[in-house]
Order: structure tokens, then C-alpha cells, then sequence
């Protein structure tokens, strides 16, 4: 079945090792982090919101083609990668030489597949993994344009946004494109994304601030992180900024008390 195949090549390709330590050791495990909720999500647009809400029946049918046909574009990810991604036992397509290779394959099928399929719930979800690709090979400029399309054509509540303005502020962030970068995060923010991205808006808007020599400004955005979002990994990684700020001689505020509520016992 094309949904179940689509949702096993979506995983795997989540899987693979990170590059983004081209923008720094924050980025690294972007994919990572985020591979079970993307996962989980992109099988749920494909398999359960093909056809609801359509129209027509001509719509519903172009719908599920195009499900089918980014489930045969995604198949790339199957083919192994010379010492990374193994041959497995029955496997008969040339292994790629390298990440570089097969991500190249990746963004020629998706290019391909969007071109064909455009206007669909799924062209707009491949615009997704289109990026992802892109800002691998150092495509950042390309990578800001799938993200941005994602953003266009996704649902206002669809939980994959915050992490297209993450992928979008890493893609501005690699051409040193601060002011984008920052106002990308901030979106992230807004955008939510549930309890695995709380808080990474506000950290990376301290990243940002300090990239831009604002350390002042930077130290109070990080300063709030620990205190609105506590015991989180945004929290951990903003105390780590702010250790770096204090032994440069930034004075870090003093992180503000929650209220204390109750009642007088008198």
C-alpha cells in the first residue's frame, strides 16, 4: 500500500545521518530530534487526509495518485549508500557512493514529483523533505524557497510548521542572513510545534541576537527560556548559552519567580 510504504521511506530517511553541522552544533540534531513527530505526522496527511474534505471525486482521485507517486519518489531512500546505509540481504539497486549522491537523486525526484503533482496535500508535503535535502547539499537559497512553500500551502495548526521555521531560520542563519534567521525563529515560536519544540523559538532568537553582537538582548531572551519552559532541552541548551555570556563579562538577569499562589491563612 502506497501510504504505509510512503510513512516506512519517510522514517528511514529521518534516519540518516545529520549535515548540518555546516550552521553549527545546534543544527546537528535537527532531524533527529524531530524524525518521530515528523514521521508520525506526514503518515497521517498521507494516509488519513487523502480524499477527507475533497470536493469531487475527480479530486480525490488526483489526490491519491499523487500519494502514490511520492511514495515512488521517496523510494530513493531504499537504496543503499556505500558505508552507511548497508545492502540488505535481496536488495538489487547499485548502492549510492555517498549521502551527496543520494541526496541529489532526492531533490531531482521531488523537483520532478512537485512539478507533476502541484496543488496537492502531498506536493506540499514533499516540499518538506525537498528542503531537508537541499539545506544537506548546501542548497540554502533553494532550501528557503521549499520551506517557505511548505509554509504556504500547510494547514495554520499543522504541527510540522514549527519545525519548516526552524529549517528556514538554519537555511537564512547559513548564508549569514541574521535579521530573516531571527524573524524565522521567531515564527517558530508562534507557530508551537507541541511539547518536543518548546522554548527552541526563543533559544534560537538568543543565538541570533548573539551572531548580531546584541549579548545584552540575547542574555534576557535566554534568561526567560529556564523560567516559561522549564526541565525542557531549550532550557538546557539556553543555560549553556548563558554560562558562554557571563564568562564574557555579560550580566545575565536574574531569572524572574513564578507567582505564588494561595490564600491567607489568616
Amino acid at each position: 500500500m502506497a501510504g504505509t510504504k510512503t510513512e516506512k521511506i519517510r522514517q528511514q530517511e529521518l534516519r540518516q545521518p545529520d549535515t548540518f553541522q555546516k550552521v553549527g552544533n545546534d543544527a546537528r540534531d535537527w532531524l533527529a530530534q524531530r524524525q518521530k513527530l515528523i514521521g508520525i505526522v506526514v503518515a497521517v496527511i498521507i494516509l488519513g487526509g487523502v480524499g477527507a474534505g475533497i470536493a469531487s471525486e475527480l479530486s480525490k482521485r488526483g489526490e491519491e495518485k499523487a500519494s502514490q507517486a511520492l511514495g515512488q519518489a521517496l523510494s530513493v531512500l531504499d537504496r543503499p549508500i556505500d558505508g552507511v546505509q548497508p545492502a540488505q540481504p535481496g536488495d538489487t539497486e547499485t548502492p549510492f557512493k555517498s549521502v551527496k549522491e543520494r541526496d541529489e537523486a532526492l531533490v531531482k525526484a521531488l523537483t520532478d514529483f512537485r512539478k507533476e503533482h502541484g496543488g496537492t496535500r502531498s506536493a506540499t508535503t514533499a516540499a518538506l523533505s525537498l528542503g531537508e535535502a537541499q539545506f544537506r547539499l548546501g542548497n540554502f537559497a533553494d532550501a528557503q524557497a521549499s520551506f517557505g512553500d511548505f509554509l504556504k500551502g500547510a494547514a495554520q495548526n499543522d504541527p510540522l510548521r514549527a519545525g519548516a521555521f526552524e529549517g528556514q531560520g538554519y537555511a537564512f542563519e547559513a548564508e549569514k542572513k541574521f535579521d530573516e534567521a531571527l524573524k524565522a525563529f521567531e515564527q517558530m515560536g508562534a507557530a508551537g510545534g507541541g511539547e518536543f519544540l518548546a522554548g527552541m523559538g526563543d533559544y534560537h532568537k538568543g543565538r541570533m541576537l548573539i551572531a548580531q553582537d546584541k549579548k545584552d538582548e540575547a542574555a534576557s531572551v535566554l534568561s526567560k527560556v529556564s523560567t516559561d519552559h522549564p526541565n525542557t532541552t531549550a532550557a538546557r541548551l539556553s543555560s549553556e548559552r548563558l554560562a558562554v555570556l557571563a564568562s564574557q563579562g555579560v550580566k545575565i538577569p536574574v531569572p524572574a519567580q513564578p507567582a505564588v499562589t494561595g490564600t491567607d491563612a489568616g
